[in-house]
Order: C-alpha cells, then structure tokens, then sequence
C-alpha cells in the first residue's frame, strides 16, 4: 500500500500570516519599552506595609 500525503485544501496566506506576526511583534516590543521607561521614571516606591519593624 501506498501512503499519500493529505491533501491541503484551504492553505493560510503566508504574507497575511507575517503581516499578523510582525505586528504583534511590535505591539509586544512597545509595551516593552513602555514598561521600563514607566518604571524607571517612576516615582520611587513607598516601603510596603506588611513589613514589621522592631520598636525601640
């Protein structure tokens, strides 16, 4: 018996599919680059309030 490849019926457009990646490639590196420029000009952080301290 001889197998055969299946057939592709309904391949997806490969230039569709690229334009798709690039984009969200660069919709990720600029929530990226919107991250860190956020934290370093950020505000410095208050000290968190679940922290105890010993009372002299």
């Amino acid at each position: 018996m001889s197998r055969s490849l299946p057939v592709r019926r309904n391949p997806a457009r490969p230039r569709l599919r690229g334009a798709i990646t690039t984009a969200l490639m660069i919709l990720l590196a600029a929530m990226i680059v919107r991250d860190v420029l956020v934290r370093r000009w950020s505000s410095a952080p208050l000290p968190s309030s679940d922290v105890t301290r010993r009372l002299p």
